[in-house]
């Protein structure tokens, strides 16, 4: 019998949360959130922060807290319509402001307008980032194949009530199910439908079964789970992470803490 892979802490589901654009009203959706302690990560765009109706520079380390910040390109171009030159000056800078304000490595991305080619994910890959959110919707719970094309599940206005059922109610033969949603505070602000984000937060929170991360804990994880070392018997595993890796093998939930693991 070989292993089947879980989330930390042995929970069998995982959900994130991809909010753009650093608008003011990232301050009400992160009270909901830290109020159902969901976890999610806001991509800024580093140029256009501390202008009117957006978040102030100075206020983000502690505004972002328990949260993950993240590149969304400094002025929100276009990629495809930049030079080289221009694409690496617009994640680069977004890049190195950000981390001067929240004082972290900030590697994880979302691509403005959804605009992305094989170039953009080559270059972007050589700048450091780790991976890049797309707008296209799977409508599944699956997970990436490629972080630098990572597709969500939907929007927050896409009927998220009722794939919540759907998620919450797996059948045990789907492994690993990942439920992420994206969207755009300022989209609640608009169309006066918070009551749509807090309904779906105190349905899904407090789950024992599930793993509630940011868009970077999830490719952290899964990408160690990729890089494990495997016996031709998988009996034997070498954990080349810096993290433990959770599995279950012949019904009992195993702990694969980095290095040296004999089944």
């Amino acid at each position: 019998m070989c292993l089947e892979f879980l989330y930390p802490e042995a929970k069998k589901k995982a959900i994130t949360f991809s909010y753009d654009d650093g608008q003011v009203y990232d301050e009400r959706l992160i009270d909901i959130f830290n109020k159902y302690h969901m976890k999610a990560t806001f991509h800024l765009n580093s140029g256009i922060l501390n202008k009117e109706g957006y978040v102030k520079s100075n206020a983000l380390k502690e505004l972002y807290k328990g949260h993950e910040v993240a590149c969304h390109g400094k002025n929100h171009k276009y990629l495809g319509q930049l030079t080289k030159e221009q694409l690496i000056n617009e994640i680069w800078e977004d890049r190195k402001n950000l981390e001067g304000y929240i004082e972290q490595p900030v590697v994880g991305m979302s691509y403005a307008f959804g605009e992305y080619s094989m170039g953009i994910k080559q270059t972007l890959a050589q700048l450091g980032i780790k991976y890049s959110r797309t707008v296209e919707s799977t409508q599944g719970f699956g997970i990436p194949g490629d972080f630098m094309c990572w597709h969500p599940t939907c929007h927050h206005n896409d009927s998220i009530m009722e794939k919540a059922d759907v998620f919450l109610n797996m059948p045990e033969y789907m492994k690993s199910p990942l439920f992420y949603i994206w969207g755009h505070s300022f989209e609640f602000g608009r169309e006066n439908n918070w009551s749509v984000i807090e309904k779906f937060c105190e349905k899904i929170s407090f789950k024992e079964d599930v793993w509630y991360a940011t868009n970077l804990e999830i490719e952290h994880y899964i990408n160690a789970m990729r890089h494990l070392t495997v016996s031709t018997d998988e009996k034997m595993y070498i954990n080349n992470a810096d993290i433990s890796i959770w599995a279950e093998y012949e019904g009992a939930v195993i702990e694969l803490k980095p290095g040296y693991t004999k089944l």
